[in-house]
């Protein structure tokens, strides 16, 4: 059996391989203004179109929306609703960050106009990328 500190050297091992080797970075957003300034903010990271007229991404990022924020979440007695969910205005989502260019100093940061828009928690929120660990791989 491996000890606690054999474990702790091999995940170190692979943080450090997922950011130097891999380019991975993690980023959790939130858009004041709702979905439309998220997606545009989407599709100014590049996008095309196919031959039925579908968007898909030209960039190598993974997103995944999340939706709006949930202020209070919906209280039920067995199957009847005693109140509602409330959402915010915010509209939430992560990103899983590839390969992004460093800047003069050899620092990576978000893309142009993303920072604005992050959101720094301390646990690791209510998703995940593949086991990845967003305060490993966080800016």
């Amino acid at each position: 059996m491996r000890s606690s500190i054999q474990r702790s050297v091999n995940r170190c091992r692979i943080n450090r391989f997922n950011i130097i080797i891999m380019g991975l970075h993690i980023g959790k957003y939130r858009f004041g203004y709702g979905r439309e300034q998220a997606e545009s903010k989407i599709e100014a990271l590049g996008i095309a179109q196919d031959e039925n007229g579908n968007n898909y991404p030209t960039h190598k990022h993974t997103i995944t929306k999340l939706g709006y924020e949930v202020l209070e979440k919906a209280v039920y007695d067995g199957e009847e609703v005693i109140s509602e969910t409330v959402f915010g205005e915010g509209y939430l989502e992560d990103v899983l960050w590839r390969d992004l260019q460093e800047d003069e100093d050899g620092l990576v940061d978000h893309p142009y106009g993303w920072k604005t828009f992050e959101v720094d928690i301390d646990g690791e929120g209510i998703h995940g990328f593949l086991g990845l660990k967003y305060q490993d791989l966080k800016f």
